[in-house]
């Protein structure tokens, strides 16, 4: 006969034996963590170490924190991680600029974050740019995204978000870039929101992750080199206008009216491009800032002169700050092709006779299939082959 008693005590014993779950320090404000150092019975003063250590001298594991006492050491192993998710696969470009990555999270969840690097330009100095994704999967199904057809499977945590900035940070340190002009670049210089999930459908923990890496104690990277691309999710338009920190606003457009959006972007049903826009007044109002608005370029969909004249049209009221980035599509499952020069040429003309500014994205990563959600796709068909 079965003994109930003896097998619930050795549940209960099983239970019991279970190490309660490691604090995840990389998704901690600064003052949280003062607070979870205080604790664990320590100074404050050690919280400003940890952070130090973390952020300045991005040490891979507590082992490497000397100034911290042995002791501190094995408690912050015992109940704190700052690893970040498994790189599951690693892909670079051919000219050593774009570098791709697979991660897989504690739940067997993957995600991808990217590295870009530009050389200087009459614009601007060199710069090393992160992509970084917020979601795993995204729930809104734009059909020219490969992230878009998988579907949502649930947010990051700002621990997560922060993780990816923080590998190429150290990926960077060890291995500093050599820009053609011969500026050495060995940190993170820019952020863009544009990887996996959509930003502001995960808007606390994203604009939580913000904070971490503008914080003085962490990575530091100004707000103004942060940009946080959506689908055009209205209400955290609206709400993004109100925060204090002031990063940059992407709008995902890719049609000039509603009717065309919706054939690639279901979520036109439940914000339809005036509302979006007048969302984009509002935060424009609110923040002096100008909005970008991203247009995927699809051969023979939207790419014609006729749209560029209507795109110019629909933004006249933006014109003073807004600006127009252009993407030819990469290659996805939909089939999707990119547009010849010749068209981007003319698209482009029509757009500044609109008196509207606009620049052709410089496409990163091509040969490595850089494009959010992407090598996430391929895997998984690997994956499937093999078994």
């Amino acid at each position: 006969m079965l003994d109930i008693t003896d097998t619930t005590e050795t549940t209960n014993e099983i239970a019991s034996e279970t190490p309660p779950a490691r604090t995840d320090l990389l998704g901690l404000t600064f003052t949280e963590m003062s607070e979870w150092v205080q604790g664990l019975g320590q100074p404050a003063f050690r919280a400003r170490q940890l952070a130090g250590w973390i952020y300045q001298s991005l040490a891979p594991d507590f082992a490497a924190m000397r100034t911290l006492p042995a002791a501190l050491r094995e408690q912050l192993q015992r109940t704190a991680t700052i690893e970040g998710p498994r790189v599951q696969a690693e892909l670079a470009a051919k000219d050593g600029r774009t570098r791709k990555l697979l991660l897989e999270l504690a739940d067997g969840r993957r995600i991808e974050t990217v590295l870009m690097l530009y050389p200087a330009t009459s614009e601007g100095r060199a710069r090393a740019t992160v992509c970084v994704s917020t979601q795993a999967g995204c729930a809104y199904g734009c059909t020219f995204c490969a992230t878009g057809q998988m579907g949502f499977d649930r947010h990051l945590s700002p621990g997560e978000i922060v993780a990816q900035v923080v590998y190429f940070a150290r990926e960077l340190r060890a291995r500093p870039w050599q820009a053609p002009d011969g500026q050495t670049i060995d940190h993170i210089t820019n952020l863009v929101f544009m990887g996996m999930g959509e930003p502001l459908h995960n808007y606390d923990n994203t604009l939580k992750a913000l904070r971490i890496l503008n914080m003085p104690e962490g990575l530091n990277i100004g707000a103004r080199h942060m940009t946080v691309s959506t689908v055009g999710l209205v209400p955290g338009i609206l709400r993004l206008a109100e925060e204090p920190l002031q990063v940059n606003l992407a709008i995902s457009l890719h049609a000039p009216n509603d009717a065309m959006r919706l054939r690639t972007m279901p979520v036109t049903r439940k914000y339809p491009i005036a509302a979006v826009l007048d969302a984009c007044r509002q935060y424009a109002a609110r923040t002096n800032r100008q909005v970008t608005f991203e247009y995927v370029l699809l051969a023979g969909v939207n790419d014609q002169p006729e749209h560029a004249r209507e795109l110019a049209t629909l933004l006249a009221p933006l014109r003073q700050l807004c600006h127009v980035n252009l993407i030819p599509v990469n290659a996805t499952s939909a089939s999707y092709r990119p547009p010849s020069g010749e068209t981007i040429r003319i698209f482009r003309d029509e757009l500044r006779a609109g008196g509207v500014s606009n620049s052709v994205r410089a496409e990163r990563g091509d040969d490595i299939a850089a494009a959010c959600g992407q090598l996430h796709t391929r895997e998984a068909r690997k994956h499937a082959a093999a078994e």
